[in-house]
């Protein structure tokens, strides 16, 4: 027996909230493949220098957010499908995974805000390590590799030095193609590193709690309903 009155009005906005969920789920794919794809973010984090590739930890929330974007759109469908169908057991099986969801969101936030200096850190660590071969007076064919890393990261990030290396640093040859400052008031890398990582940790934020609300709206409603079909169906 199909649902009236109230439920029935619950019944579409659950179908609502779902078609709401799966569209965010396809936004979220969206976001994180463009920050995967970044030309900044790909450029820094595939540097290699004495073997050592740099820092990717950037990634690992980059490649959650995509399973996070791709579940969100099979759960939403399920979620359309079962509304529709008003069936207590794509009701019931759609609920578990908005729980699994919300539980996995929730420990990843604690883990990106646990973690929210540690990727900058690590990419400034590994500037830092090419930065002191790269202004060792001594000529080596590490230096010259290191020379190359320093280019890369100035050309891509604008930047030049760490800002306090004025007595060391040869701006005319690691900054190529920048005005003739001085590097005490240049930009500094360190600064420009945090701020790239910054903004597109608020990025991951906010998306995060977006998905948040309308999660517990779903729940709300898919429990509301769930209850709505059972007491609807007929007794034997």
């Amino acid at each position: 027996m199909a649902v009236t009155g109230c439920s029935q009005c619950i019944k579409y906005m659950l179908f609502f909230f779902n078609f709401v969920f799966w569209l965010a789920g396809g936004v979220i794919l969206g976001v994180a493949l463009w920050l995967r794809h970044d030309n900044q973010t790909s450029t820094l984090l595939m540097i290699q220098f004495q073997d050592q590739q740099a820092p990717n930890t950037f990634y690992i929330s980059v490649y959650i957010l995509i399973a996070v974007g791709v579940l969100m759109m099979f759960v939403g469908f399920l979620g359309c499908y079962g509304a529709i169908q008003e069936s207590q057991c794509l009701l019931g099986t759609f609920f578990t995974c908005l729980v699994i969801l919300f539980a996995c969101e929730v420990a990843a936030g604690i883990w990106g805000f646990m973690n929210r200096e540690t990727i900058s850190k690590e990419l400034i660590n590994f500037y830092d390590s090419a930065y002191v071969k790269g202004v060792d007076p001594v000529d080596s064919p590490t230096k010259q590799a290191a020379v190359k890393v320093l280019q890369l990261f100035h050309s891509t990030l604008t930047c030049c030095g760490k800002g306090d290396d004025a007595n060391l640093f040869d701006a005319a040859v690691l900054c190529p193609g920048a005005p003739p400052v001085d590097p005490l008031v240049s930009t500094s890398c360190h600064l420009k590193l945090k701020d790239l990582f910054t903004e597109k940790q608020y990025v991951i934020g906010l998306a995060a709690m977006v998905i948040a609300v309308i999660m517990i709206f779903e729940m709300i409603f898919t429990m509301v309903l769930c209850c709505a079909v059972r007491n609807a169906a007929p007794a034997y």
